[in-house]
């Protein structure tokens, strides 16, 4: 964490610069903003509506508790779809022209449970600018010791069977934001090579704000419907396994698929590739095809665009991605790609069991030889 990071800052950089003026001339062609459109402020409203609906609905007590635990459930996933949609591209600063609609919008991350100040130091400032080098993006740091993501980290017998309880395991993404992950990352010193320097503002809006969501999805409840507080706990825990495996299946589809580099830095602490060419090495897209993928993961299946152009919101990347894939294919750099999300599903259970089991196997073979 102590070595500065530099990326090459001459290789490659026509493919960008090629691809940036192609993408930029193509909105002046179509007449377009990079920023949302009418379908856009559809979805948000679209979103914002079900999830009301939702919890309204729940609050109603007019159902059986298997429809209620039903309800729950979708609950989650539309808190997911909401920070899919909505949040990530208003944190980004690409939803909107106005900085004030961004940061309006990017509050709706506390009502998901998730602080968006975290958010954009750990995931637009660290993530985007160092993915997938371990000890620097800690976006691939799921559960250390528990979930082998790359191959510098340490192997243990354990992680023979991540393949098999990986899955289990991103279930508990959202519920680790929202009780554990936050505060951690806001008092630590450093998040990656970033010096976290907190507004006063902040330490405000961290504490009042997840006990706002406590209240609202724990309180509310066992006030309304008369709960006692291990049932309104179970009705909170149901909602955010749901929320945290609809998260931590799309973030890890993006970048640990077969194909996907993990770079480690040379001596001098340089990545020896530019950083647009890194991003096409790191990132992968996922059911690019599909109109369902593309409507409720907020674009999030054309990671590769996402990451070049973080201030586009995504509902332009459809036509974005055949500029980039071409422009691509011109310098001979890959552009990593699953057809479908069970494609996408079956190379990260792959990528898990070699970094895992097959990790393992060679390092006991290792060590039967050394003995």
């Amino acid at each position: 964490m102590s070595q500065k990071l530099k990326f090459n800052s001459t290789h490659q950089t026509a493919f960008f610069a090629t691809v940036r003026k192609r993408v930029e001339v193509e909105f002046k062609e179509r007449g377009l903003s990079k920023n949302a459109n009418h379908f856009m402020w559809f979805k948000t409203f679209f979103f914002l509506t079900v999830f009301c609906s939702l919890y309204f609905l729940i609050l109603s007590g007019l159902f059986s508790n298997l429809v209620m635990v039903g309800l729950t459930l979708l609950l989650g996933a539309c808190a997911a779809f909401i920070g899919f949609n909505i949040c990530h591209d208003a944190i980004h600063g690409s939803f909107s022209a106005n900085p004030k609609i961004n940061k309006g919008l990017s509050y709706l991350f506390h009502l998901i449970g998730a602080n968006p100040y975290v958010w954009n130091i750990t995931h637009n400032v660290v993530h985007h600018t160092y993915t997938n080098i371990p000890g620097h993006d800690e976006d691939i740091e799921v559960a250390p010791g528990l979930i082998r993501l790359d191959a510098s980290e340490q192997v243990n017998k354990l992680q023979r069977f991540q393949h098999v309880y990986a899955f289990l395991l991103y279930g508990l993404a959202s519920l680790s934001w929202v009780v554990r992950k936050d505060y951690k990352k806001f008092f630590q010193a450093k998040i990656g090579q970033q010096k976290n320097h907190h507004p006063k503002l902040e330490y405000f809006n961290l504490f009042f704000f997840k006990l706002l969501h406590y209240f609202i999805f724990i309180g509310v409840p066992m006030l309304v419907l008369d709960l006692a507080w291990w049932q309104a706990a179970l009705g909170f825990l149901i909602m955010h396994l749901a929320e945290g495996t609809t998260m931590g299946l799309v973030f890890q589809l993006a970048h640990v698929v077969e194909g996907t580099d993990f770079p480690v830095p040379n001596e001098q602490g340089n990545i020896e590739e530019a950083w647009a060419e890194h991003q096409l090495r790191t990132t992968a897209n996922f059911a690019p095809s599909s109109a369902m993928a593309s409507f409720f993961l907020g674009g999030l299946n054309r990671q590769i665009e996402h990451h070049l152009f973080p201030k586009v919101c995504h509902v332009h990347y459809p036509f974005i991605s055949e500029i980039v894939r071409k422009t691509a294919a011109e310098f001979e750099l890959p552009y990593i790609e699953n057809p479908s999300f069970v494609s996408a599903i079956k190379s990260h259970y792959r990528i898990l069991k070699k970094f895992g089991q097959e990790a393992y196997e060679v390092k006991e073979q290792k060590l039967e030889l050394a003995n």
